[in-house]
């Protein structure tokens, strides 16, 4: 295949799949920017592959796991300087009335550890399989569904705290 139809592949997939992997990265990561620059860096890496890649039963899945690599290597090597702020702006009731409830999901989220955060994830925002999501992490099924378990208790306990205060319609 030539150079400009592997790079128009490349480009039509990163463009098809790119909201996906930011929606992703931005759950995971809870920063609009570091979720930007995780998909780049996936991104780039599927890209330097695509050859191998495109090949694949499932290009999709290869960049879900390269992402969610790529995050983990990142929160690993604890390369950020920056702190997250301890608590999200609220946003406007009149502008976004589940706003509340967003800011307190998200804020909820980004208290689990990083793994349980990951299962959690893939598992109830992708919409994957045990199977999917103990693949794409590298842990055993049981690690899932136990993790899974755990982390969504420790939403609800965590959300159940401040419900009086969202205005649900």
């Amino acid at each position: 295949m030539s150079t400009a139809r592997t790079l128009e592949e490349f480009q039509g997939f990163a463009r098809a799949l790119t909201p996906r992997l930011f929606r992703t990265a931005l759950l995971m990561s809870g920063d609009w920017h570091l979720a930007e620059d995780l998909v780049q860096t996936a991104l780039g890496k599927i890209f330097s592959s695509w050859s191998r890649v495109r090949r694949t039963d499932s290009p999709e899945a290869y960049a879900h796991t390269v992402l969610m690599r790529t995050y983990i290597s990142h929160r690993r090597l604890r390369r950020s300087t920056e702190r997250p702020v301890a608590t999200l702006p609220e946003p406007s009731a009149a502008s976004d009335p589940d706003g509340a409830l967003r800011v307190t999901l998200l804020a909820a989220l980004a208290e689990l550890p990083l793994r349980d955060r990951a299962v959690v994830v893939l598992r109830y925002w992708e919409d994957r399989s045990v199977e999917e999501t103990a693949s794409v992490l590298g842990m055993t099924q049981s690690s899932v569904r136990n993790r899974s378990s755990r982390a969504l208790a420790r939403l609800r306990r965590t959300i159940g705290d401040g419900q009086d205060s969202i205005a649900v319609r």
